[in-house]
């Protein structure tokens, strides 16, 4: 026998929750003070401050030229490698986005004009090959002996070494490593840019700045191994 229908009962409804405000955008994340810094000096300059452009200079030439001689490793190269990023900003800060780290596209700028000069470099020393090798009557010079690296000290020693005999070995590992691979472990233990920046910098996806970081890594192990420099005396 069926249990009597009651009489107006309806399926309960769940109850409403309490009345919440509308989804609002959550907010952004706070500016960095160096990269407000940055904000203050590009907007100071596009009001046409022509004193913003000697702090700008002030806060990156140092950088720039660590970036530099990194890669090129020749001082007196390097600052005019220094120069000419810095007439690339100066001529192309209109066209920086703002909503970009002035950071990362000044290191872009830089790492260009760089990796440009080293190709070009390489395309004139390989037609004049046979030409250099005859005008040195058959000798041969190790060329990491001519950059002046005993001479000369960076105005950063990145890369946490701590004496200049490592420091020295160090550079010239990265000498002989592909231009690629010294940008990226310039940018990344030089320069201490996280994954996402290096990338801007390179224009490659992220994933290609961990798997050639790695390869970096261990090519400049390896050169290392091959340059292990003078043991300690006990």
């Amino acid at each position: 026998m069926r249990a009597p229908a009651r009489v107006g009962y309806h399926p309960p409804v769940a109850e409403s929750p309490p009345d919440t405000p509308p989804d609002t955008p959550s907010d952004p994340p706070p500016v960095a003070p160096d990269d407000q810094f940055d904000r203050d000096l590009v907007a100071s300059i596009r009001d046409g401050d022509a004193a913003a452009w000697g702090s700008l200079i002030e806060s990156y030439q140092v950088r720039i030229f660590s970036i530099c001689i990194r890669m090129v490793r020749d001082r007196e190269l390097a600052s005019d490698l220094t120069q000419d990023a810095f007439i690339k900003i100066m001529k192309g800060l209109d066209t920086f986005d703002e909503r970009a780290r002035l950071s990362t596209w000044i290191y872009r700028v830089t790492v260009n004009v760089c990796l440009s000069k080293l190709r070009s470099e390489k395309l004139r020393r390989h037609a004049s090959l046979e030409a250099m090798a005859a005008s040195a009557g058959g000798r041969h010079t190790d060329g990491r002996n001519e950059l002046g690296f005993a001479q000369h000290r960076e105005p950063e020693a990145h890369l946490g070494i701590e004496h200049e005999e490592e420091r020295q070995r160090m550079l010239a590992a990265l000498g002989q490593l592909s231009d690629e691979h010294r940008a990226i472990l310039t940018l990344r233990d030089g320069r201490g840019l996280e994954y996402e920046q290096i990338a801007e910098v390179l224009d490659i996806p992220v994933g290609t700045v961990r798997s050639r970081l790695f390869r970096a890594r261990a090519a400049l192990r390896l050169a290392l191994e091959d340059n292990p420099g003078t043991p300690e005396s006990n």
